[in-house]
């Protein structure tokens, strides 16, 4: 019997994904012709056409070329959000090499390995990271270091501006020449490569690096067919998106999976002016909402949060502001709200992971949206709920299992790791390592990770259904919970909390009240305050450091009342 929301499902829904539009460089290329003098990219007030976009990502394809890159070949990128990424990304791509986006977050070690791990011989690096490069360079195996600072791309006088500060402080590195390392702008000198051949639908576009579903670094292995279908899908998602009209803030890190897809990708695709920001910092973000006036904003739920409990966000003019997505982790129904009330644009939560290209479910932006739930499978996608222990059937609404996805967006399978790869992909699903249920109606809600459940005394405890209690209390910013040890029970509840600016909160009224919204064994044991969390490069609570933190101590230290 057909379901009411099986058009949610079907593998045959067309895509416009084909021959002639099946690789991400296209993107730039039919942007460029249908809106050459359409702005692109803004940085700090400089802003680049797509022509002139085009146009620099064609020279560095030219002097790329002339270096030997050939297709297959991996180039990485280690720059926060540029215009420098951009270039880079579409000219290696245009040759039909394989990028390999780094965080600029890593360390020297981490560095090391993930250049080591995909073979990569030449990189694209900021000079501000020099030294963690010199610092890891004996063990790695670069012919080719190309240099660029932010100047490169910033407006006079500002590009200047920046350069004399750094040169006072001490920390202007310039571009010295060496065997085998370039300056950025000798490399734009170029002439434009025009007739370079577009890479095809099975060609290998980028390796993503991601501690996946059993949270080891490994690459996984996205196609242009595979970014491309995502970005046919979220276009098929907003049918309200008009070519051109759009502006939309890219503070998203580029290098993540998220970034890459909601911040360059799938704007592009719709000629968007494209506000490239290389962090999240609130003073900032505020001047640029006044400033530019996005319509749209990709982002997780600490951006939220921080706006929220920004008093400067009420007097803000946000009427064209129409779309937010939020992604990467479970946005709190009190911060969904909020935020709503105050700006008047409703937030999209969804779902997404690496190796999935990485959207594979959203909230519509009209109708239905129930609390909690991420929303619907995308355009093609398949998803199922089946038994978490044999990740076998497919396990009715209602009752919780693992999260199994299939679609045109999963990826080919994790770099030169088949035992691993062979592990999450099976028979053309994709089992993403989340706890999940759905409704009768075909909305999904990601009860939590695998790795992430709570048992103690036999029972199950998701860290998410703590958090949302903790996030009604007033004066609570920031809220994570997750399982300690515990002799007796197995496992307790152990939450790390950011108050609000100003706000003291003690523990004793925090498990009060949590006592009066959850079940007595969902109670916190242990509640500690701290003046931030720590996140990943995405924004995203690393929850997991917090536990081995609280494992390896002393747990009466470590805020137990």
């Amino acid at each position: 019997m057909p379901l009411p929301w099986a058009r949610h499902y079907d593998p045959g829904v067309p895509l416009s994904v084909g021959p002639a539009t099946s690789s991400i460089p296209w993107l730039l290329l039919q942007a460029a012709a249908r809106t050459p003098r359409a702005p692109a990219l803004v940085f700090f007030g400089r802003t680049f056409s797509y022509r002139q976009l085009s146009e620099l990502a064609a020279r560095l394809a030219r002097a790329f070329k002339d270096q030997g890159l050939s297709p297959g070949e991996r180039l990485a990128i280690l720059l926060p959000n540029c215009p420098q990424f951009v270039v880079a990304y579409h000219a290696a791509l245009r040759l039909g090499a394989v990028v390999v986006p780094l965080n600029p977050l890593l360390s020297a070690r981490e560095l090391a390995h993930q250049l080591n791990d995909s073979g990569t011989r030449r990189l694209v690096v900021l000079d501000h990271f020099l030294p963690k490069v010199e610092e890891a360079r004996g063990k790695l195996d670069l012919t080719h270091l190309i240099v660029t600072s932010l100047p490169d791309a910033l407006p006079w006088p500002l590009s200047w501006l920046y350069s004399f500060k750094a040169r006072r402080q001490g920390l202007a590195r310039g571009f010295k020449p060496a065997p085998g390392r370039f300056g950025w702008r000798g490399l734009l000198a170029q002439p434009p490569l025009w007739d370079e051949p577009i890479p095809g639908v099975q060609d290998l576009a980028v390796l993503l690096y991601t501690g996946g579903t059993t949270g080891t670094p490994k690459a996984a292995m996205l196609s242009h067919g595979n970014l491309m279908a995502n970005v046919a899908q979220i276009s098929a998602w907003l049918p309200q998106v008009r070519f051109g009209g759009e502006r939309l803030v890219a503070v998203l890190p580029l290098a993540h999976s998220f970034g890459l897809t909601a911040c360059l990708n799938w704007p592009m695709s719709q000629g968007a002016q494209i506000i490239v920001l290389p962090r999240f910092e609130i003073d900032g973000f505020m001047k640029m909402l006044r400033k530019c006036r996005p319509t749209m904003l990709p982002g997780v739920p600490t951006i939220f949060v921080a706006l929220i409990n920004d008093p400067r966000l009420p007097a803000l003019d946000l009427s064209s502001l129409w779309a937010c997505i939020s992604g990467s982790a479970p946005l709190p129904l009190e911060v969904r709200d909020h935020f709503e009330s105050l700006s008047g644009c409703r937030i999209m939560e969804g779902y997404g992971l690496t190796e999935a290209g990485p959207v594979t479910h959203l909230n519509p932006v009209q109708g239905p949206r129930p609390a909690g739930s991420i929303g619907l499978p995308l355009p093609a996608t398949l998803a199922r709920v089946v038994d978490r222990e044999s990740g076998q059937g497919s396990l009715p609404p209602g009752k919780v299992g693992e999260l199994a996805i299939r679609g045109p967006q999963v990826m080919r399978g994790y770099w030169q790791n088949p035992g691993e790869t062979a592990a999450v992909l099976r028979d053309g699903w994709l089992y993403t390592g989340d706890l999940a249920r759905w409704d009768e109606d075909g909305y999904f809600y990601i009860v939590e990770r695998k790795k992430d459940l709570i048992i103690s005394g036999g029972y199950n405890i998701y860290p998410r259904e703590v958090e949302e209690a903790l996030y009604q209390f007033p004066g609570v910013q920031e809220a994570v919970a997750f399982g300690v040890p515990d002799s007796y029970r197995g496992e307790v509840v152990k939450v790390v909390i950011v108050p609000q600016a100003g706000v003291e909160l003690s523990a004793p009224e925090l498990r009060d009240f949590c006592g009066q919204q959850l079940a007595l064994y969902k109670v916190p044991k242990f509640i500690e305050f701290r003046p931030e969390l720590p996140k990943s490069q995405v924004g995203k609570i690393l929850r997991r450091l917090l536990r081995e933190e609280a494992v390896a101590g002393d747990q009466t230290a470590l805020g137990e009342d």
